[in-house]
């Protein structure tokens, strides 16, 4: 048994969707929780700077004495995992592995769409894990950088929400495409406008789900699950900028309500 928490970080609330996933699949563990709210989005910075903050939000969890790091962030997961797996001795895990696994599975017709920040998009990390798995599925990507502040606002199912869907995905429904990855953590917010506009037809792919399940076989495999009888597991949220709409907006993310957030200074991290 290891009882020490998990530790997930995000550039802002969307990490909140794996926080979620995670409470649903291993509702024992605890959860130290990070957003980097104050430089949000990442997905517009060059993979330097993405590496420098994801080191930052790294060494902050790892002073809550973490076993492992959930970078519930695309956008880090996409441009610089292995320099961050190789940087810290302690299990780091992604969500594009899994977001690509489940997208192979789904696909009947192998047209696959991802959508995602454009930092993810630029760097073909859904595409390459995909091809990986088989070459032979075609995946169309396209940048949607107005749904994280869409999503930060809480304008989730709101007419600016769809119009923007709609100019967006358009594309997407031209290629005939028969599964969705939600390339972002913010995207699960929008599944029933994003489903509006794709119709019933398409399947969305949360990567939020099979990431949690790979964290439970981690854990499993590795005799770190934490021990059931040691008390009620405890969840713990950082911002580095703390908006007005935290707690509302982080809440809806959960469906759990958000009591108690600290701010804390990342640059000295």
């Amino acid at each position: 048994m290891d009882n020490r928490a998990i530790g997930v970080f995000d550039s802002g609330l969307g990490g909140l969707t794996v926080v979620k996933e995670l409470m649903k699949q291993l509702p024992n563990e605890s959860i130290v929780y990070f957003g980097d709210t104050a430089r949000i989005p990442y997905g517009t910075r060059s993979p330097q700077m993405v590496a420098k903050y994801s080191a930052q939000c790294i060494r902050f969890l790892m002073r809550h004495n973490i076993k492992m790091i959930i970078i519930a962030c695309n956008t880090v997961s996409s441009c610089c995992l292995d320099t961050l797996q190789n940087l810290f001795d302690l299990p780091i895990i992604g969500v594009i592995s899994p977001g690509a696994k489940a997208a192979v599975k789904t696909t009947k017709n192998g047209r696959v769409g991802v959508i995602g920040t454009r930092g993810t998009i630029n760097s073909g990390a859904y595409e390459k894990e995909i091809n990986k798995l088989n070459k032979d599925i075609n995946v169309i990507s396209t940048a949607c950088s107005l749904f994280v502040p869409i999503v930060e606002e809480g304008w989730f199912n709101t007419d600016v929400a769809y119009l923007t869907a709609k100019r967006y995905l358009d594309i997407m429904k031209k290629e005939d495409i028969d599964t969705l990855v939600l390339g972002c953590t913010h995207y699960p917010l929008l599944t029933d406008t994003i489903t509006k506009v794709m119709g019933p037809n398409t399947i969305l792919v949360n990567p939020a789900e099979g990431t949690a399940a790979q964290v439970k076989e981690i854990l499993s495999n590795n005799d770190m699950l934490r021990d059931k009888f040691v008390g009620h597991a405890e969840y713990k949220y950082y911002v580095s900028d703390f908006g007005q709409k935290f707690k509302q907006i982080g809440s809806r993310f959960l469906n759990y309500d958000i009591e108690y957030a600290e701010k804390i200074d990342i640059e000295m991290y």
